[in-house]
């Protein structure tokens, strides 16, 4: 039987991985959130959950795989989530628009920051997110989510270093 406090810390640690949700399919909103790791912690007073090894965390279409993840929950409910491994990988496949489908975003970088209250997906160090058939890579990756814009760095540090990307033809929509 759990406890009051495990109960308590088992709600902050679902309530927490709950970030992941910004701009997943609908569907996804509903789906239950699993999350399996070798360890836990939770602060409920600083409203920060740890998890650490192997962790993966899948909400229906969402998945977020790490060595460790640091969750973070504001005043207002909002959470952000600093994942970090060698590398660490989020995917996520969005809404479907008109007669599209919904397509696979799949990034990795040494650390994936989740904004939840922004929607902003943020990826450190040897960064690389493919969409589709696209493909972007350099330092720093800032995808929001909202808009589905894009911002690519080189970096700093290294002269004459460059961002890559490949983007592939788009066919055109049988509306027009």
């Amino acid at each position: 039987m759990i406890g009051r406090r495990g109960t308590i810390a088992l709600a902050i640690a679902i309530a927490a991985v709950s970030a992941f949700s910004a701009r997943a399919e609908k569907a996804d909103r509903q789906k239950p959130t699993q999350v399996e790791a070798n360890r836990m912690t939770s602060d409920e007073g600083r409203r920060i959950s740890i998890f650490e090894g192997s962790v993966v965390l899948t909400k229906g279409t969402m998945q977020l795989r790490a060595e460790r993840v640091v969750v973070r929950q504001d005043a207002d409910g909002f959470q952000h989530a600093s994942a970090s491994g060698s590398p660490a990988k989020f995917r996520q496949k969005s809404d479907a628009r008109g007669t599209q489908e919904g397509v696979w975003l799949h990034a990795e970088a040494q650390r994936i920051e989740v904004d939840e209250r922004n929607e902003r997906v943020e990826m450190h160090e040897n960064a690389r997110v493919t969409r589709d058939q696209d493909e972007v890579r350099g330092s720093y990756i800032l995808y929001d989510q909202r808009s589905e814009f894009f911002s690519v760095t080189s970096p700093k540090d290294t002269p004459g270093a460059r961002v890559h990307a490949v983007i592939q033809p788009k066919k055109p929509d049988a509306k027009q």
